[in-house]
């Protein structure tokens, strides 16, 4: 018998698997990278085909980019047993609980806004539920961030409440990804919609009043964090990256900029703002595209940020922007929109991955061509004037001694590839199949370019193409990423489809 087929028979099934995949990119420090996935390998995606397809009830609509949340995935105790199920928030705010073996809907749970939308929304500021859940195992609860402003609890098992609905941003608000860190759930408003305040929230679900405390990064609707991952964890606080916005530390105000806040209270405790912050701020080339990372190397904790410029600096988490509050440990060059695009270019969020053999990496989706001045890559395969997938490995500069980024690998052409993810040495990345005209949601694709989305799998290492799913999936994806768990990946669609892609059965 083939060593391959040997293998799949022997996987675990998905009931008994333990990878779970509770908050966006997998953990509080929004790595990407799930260590836990054993069953998916080199040596076996490219069996890869789509298990099943889940139609959630939420209706699409053209300037709501985003129908349902990124998928979270949990192993709950059910009367028949442990069970692994997949969990999204539709767009109005409704809950689905998706069987992980069959695609079948366990429950759903709606929560319809009361409230009267204070003017019609659109692409940008499109009223609806937009942050990805957080699921909290020890309670067995899924917080959800609901679209009139409340923070809600449910039961993993049947939906149940759990808690008393708690207010927790604006009504409509444009808030990004929850995240749970020591009892505490964080999220970040932001974009100005409806003249809202862009503010950080901290709710403590260990206060029995529930009260949410707001940290406010200008005194306007600017220099919000926008970053689809929200709020990360640091080893001693809480990391953002702020968009575009007056710079002015002395009145409160952090443009451009990463601050670190201490948890539950948020004391600003330090920050870091690019040299060049009155230049992001004139062509609109914010920080706020992307979320920290956070992960060790060396005797360093790391923060590696990036914005739309597509320049990324690497952080001492313990001193973020050294004594002037501009000094980085690493800039690395800029990798691409040398046209400074405000959109459709540079980077939008960023993965990381340790491998087996020790090799810390850094994954990058680049919108557009790679910066004509930039450093060429050691593999490359292929032009990718419309977009790729860039990976760095993280070495020790020997001149200073402080970490720095190896161009390794360039993947093929992509298309507004999403912010991938990782696990047991493959990296997968989603080409989002989006318009290139933002501003007309669905009506308008680009010439010549793939308007539905793609999954590829690629070796983490390399860049070798393993997998791709080629026409396999009907329409495009934004502001999401693919999410590996118990042996299967699992993406979501504009169209209001969940696919679940797994290891075909011999």
């Amino acid at each position: 018998m083939h060593k391959y087929v040997l293998a799949l028979l022997m996987a675990p099934a998905i009931a008994t698997a333990q990878s779970e995949w509770l908050t966006w990119g997998h953990d509080p420090q929004r790595t990407g990278s799930n260590p836990d996935e054993k069953i998916l390998s080199k040596e076996n995606v490219s069996l890869l085909e789509v298990k099943w397809t889940a139609q959630i009830s939420t209706a699409p609509k053209d300037y709501v980019l985003s129908t349902m949340s990124a998928p979270l995935v949990a192993m709950v105790n059910t009367p028949n047993g442990p069970a692994a199920r997949v969990f999204v928030v539709g767009s109005d705010n409704t809950v689905f609980a998706i069987d992980a073996r069959t695609g079948k809907i366990a429950w759903q749970k709606a929560n319809p806004n009361p409230l009267k939308e204070p003017q019609k929304g659109d692409y940008r500021c499109p009223n609806t539920q937009n942050a990805t859940p957080v699921i909290d195992k020890a309670t067995g609860i899924i917080y959800v961030s609901t679209s009139d402003g409340k923070l809600r609890g449910f039961s993993l098992l049947d939906g149940e409440d759990r808690i008393p609905p708690a207010n927790f941003t604006d009504p409509f608000a444009r808030n990004w990804s929850l995240n749970l860190i020591d009892g505490v759930i964080y999220s970040p408003t932001a974009r100005g919609c409806l003249g809202m305040q862009s503010h950080f929230t901290a709710l403590d679900l260990n206060d029995s009043a529930r009260q949410p405390l707001e940290y406010y990064t200008n005194t306007g609707i600017t220099s919000g964090a926008w970053g689809r991952g929200g709020l990360v964890r640091g080893p001693k606080g809480i990391l953002a990256q702020t968009a575009d916005g007056p710079y002015d530390p002395a009145s409160g105000k952090f443009g451009n900029s990463v601050v670190a806040l201490t948890p539950k209270n948020f004391r600003l405790q330090d920050s870091f703002t690019p040299a060049n912050f009155e230049y992001l701020n004139k062509t609109d080339l914010d920080l706020g595209s992307g979320n920290p990372v956070i992960f060790p190397f060396e005797k360093w904790t790391l923060a590696a940020v990036v914005g739309k410029e597509s320049v990324i600096y690497l952080l001492d988490t313990d001193n973020l922007g050294g004594a002037d509050h501009h000094t980085p440990l690493y800039t690395s060059p800029r990798w691409g929109n040398d046209e400074a695009k405000l959109h459709d270019r540079g980077i939008w969020g960023l993965t990381t991955w340790q491998g087996p053999r020790g090799k810390r990496w850094i994954y990058a989706p680049m919108l557009g061509p790679p910066g004509k001045d930039a450093p060429k890559f050691a593999q490359s395969y292929g032009a990718a004037d419309q977009g790729s997938l860039m990976a760095f490995e993280v070495r020790l500069d020997p001149a200073t001694g402080k970490p720095m980024l190896a161009p390794a690998w360039m993947s093929r052409e992509m298309h507004a590839p999403e912010p991938p993810t990782v696990a047991n040495g493959v990296v997968y990345v989603l080409l989002s199949g989006k318009t290139s005209d933002e501003s007309r949601g669905v009506i308008k694709p680009p010439a010549g370019v793939d308007t539905n989305a793609v999954l590829y799998a690629l070796d983490a290492e390399t860049g070798k193409e393993l997998y791709s799913s080629d026409k396999l999936i009907s329409s495009f994806t934004h502001f999401n990423e693919p999410v590996v768990a118990g042996g299967q990946v699992y993406v979501c669609t504009w169209d209001g489809k969940l696919y679940a892609f797994g290891i075909k059965t011999q």
